[in-house]
């Protein structure tokens, strides 16, 4: 699994989704997540950069866990996910810091249909709160943005949360450039 997570990581970093030591990705097996060591280099993921930790409660390897196992655990719990992908996009974060409510929008038809609006959620990093929020937004989504710090999408296969991870990007990078133009 951890060749699958490796593949995605050198896919997001080389594209401009995440910087190379941030952002995490996980898969879910049975009672168990298999996510990204803290600090890992997404683009240079390799057996020794991943950790099998409990769903259902803390564990002792939670130490060298991703700071975000917590807000993994409760996407597992709360959606039907089996895959997460957290980025760090930045038209998806600038358009967290534009947006005036707490959805955007996605101007373009492609966002529209596959991801209607995209939820922006709050809560501190790594923390309780964020972990409940983002599981709620995802239970009716299948990707949000945490406010002023990235993504977060879901899928049954991690191509799918890439896929998402992507097309929150898209439609982000199109609302900002829509939004510019139409000031004029």
């Amino acid at each position: 699994m951890w060749r699958e997570i490796s593949r995605i990581g050198k896919k997001l970093v080389d594209n401009g989704l995440v910087e190379s030591h941030f952002g995490n990705i996980s898969v879910r097996v049975g009672n168990r997540m298999i996510i990204t060591r803290s600090g890992s280099a997404l683009d240079e993921i390799s057996e020794n950069n991943v950790v099998e930790v409990r769903l259902d409660s803390t564990c002792a390897l939670d130490v060298i866990a991703s700071s975000e196992a917590i807000v993994h655990r409760a996407i597992y719990k709360n959606t039907p996910a089996l895959a997460i992908i957290h980025a760090h996009c930045p038209f998806a974060v600038t358009m967290s810091l534009l947006a005036r409510g707490e959805v955007i929008e996605p101007a373009d038809s492609e966002g529209q249909y596959f991801l209607g609006g995209i939820p922006i959620v709050r809560g501190g990093i790594g923390s309780g709160e964020l972990a409940t929020n983002m599981s709620q937004a995802l239970a009716s989504s299948k990707a949000a943005i945490l406010y002023s710090h990235g993504t977060f999408a879901i899928g049954r296969v991690l191509d799918e949360a890439y896929v998402m991870t992507t097309q929150v990007e898209h439609s982000c990078k199109i609302k900002y450039w829509y939004d510019l133009a139409s000031r004029r």
